[in-house]
């Protein structure tokens, strides 16, 4: 039973891997679709493979991009140079995008432009258009964790009631998962120093972990939930709030109430808008441990 005081859609969106992540990863991507041009054309051209249910895309997305149109390049360039820090700034990336998509349905750039837009119904809490969005850039990149990441963690706090949550919740304990083999075998972008790149895989650990304690936590799955938020050291305050927090509630849920009190009081000790719960549920738990028949 979730006690009466959780209440984890009011938990703030964790940050996603920082967008460097995603120009390395788009570098390249372009890097490899230069090369694969290069072969194609020393070799004789090879005649189109039907689409498959294997892979439906095929026919839509084909593997030699056309070529760059000036109008296009300067589009996407616009939309990769959007900010928005606002809610009217990021509905206007997300009418970029969509408009990117329109104009340029066979562009060599949707995977990005995908990817962004998952990040942007993200903060919109438009979960519908999020997952759309997510399924499209991962047909085109199974291994985008800018999308796999923050998607997975958005997931279990988005509606329940939702008749879709719970395929949802399996979805995103996959994409976590991947997430985490992906960052095993990541190599360094050019832009980034050693020291940066360990800085940035390890707060992306410490993100997949947290996602995937979310959900378990959603499935009730205690014993997962808290062995992997233990797993997310790192990270934003935010989010290491956001794991206290939960791994709190996991072990009320298990009855491990000084492990819990721990949690909470550690949970209450940072500066983050989950802080004044956090205090409230450290003095409940300890009510609860008193009132706790003894052994």
């Amino acid at each position: 039973m979730k006690l009466p005081w959780i209440n984890l859609t009011a938990i703030a969106c964790l940050a996603c891997a920082p967008a460097v992540f995603a120009q390395g990863q788009q570098s390249q991507q372009q890097s490899q679709q230069q090369s694969q041009q290069s072969q194609q054309q020393t070799t004789a051209p090879q005649q189109t493979s039907k689409p498959s249910l294997a892979n439906p895309l095929q026919d839509v997305f084909p593997q030699t991009p056309p070529p760059v149109d000036p109008k296009e390049e300067a589009a996407y360039k616009a939309f990769l140079d959007m900010k928005p820090a606002t809610p009217a700034e990021n509905d206007a990336h997300i009418k970029a995008g969509e408009d990117f998509i329109k104009n340029y349905p066979k562009s060599r750039y949707l995977e990005p432009v995908y990817s962004r837009l998952a990040n942007a119904y993200l903060d919109k809490n438009d979960a519908d258009k999020m997952c759309d969005a997510a399924d499209k850039a991962l047909a085109l990149n199974p291994n985008d964790i800018t999308v796999l990441i923050p998607v997975g963690e958005a997931i279990p706090r988005s509606d329940p009631k939702s008749p879709k949550f719970a395929e949802r919740l399996g979805k995103a304990e996959q994409y976590e998962q991947h997430a985490l083999e992906v960052l095993k075998t990541l190599t360094k972008p050019p832009a980034l120093t050693d020291a940066q790149f360990t800085e940035v895989k390890n707060n992306a650990v410490a993100e997949a972990h947290s996602g995937l304690g979310l959900i378990y936590f959603d499935e009730r799955k205690y014993d997962l939930s808290s062995t992997e938020l233990q797993s997310a050291t790192g990270g934003s305050p935010t989010l290491q709030a956001t794991n206290e927090f939960v791994l709190g509630l996991d072990l009320v849920n298990l009855k491990k109430y000084p492990d819990a009190v721990k949690a909470f009081d550690t949970c209450s000790q940072i500066s983050s808008p989950l802080q004044d719960r956090c205090k409230k549920a450290s003095g409940e738990t300890k009510a609860r441990e008193g009132a706790a028949p003894k052994p």
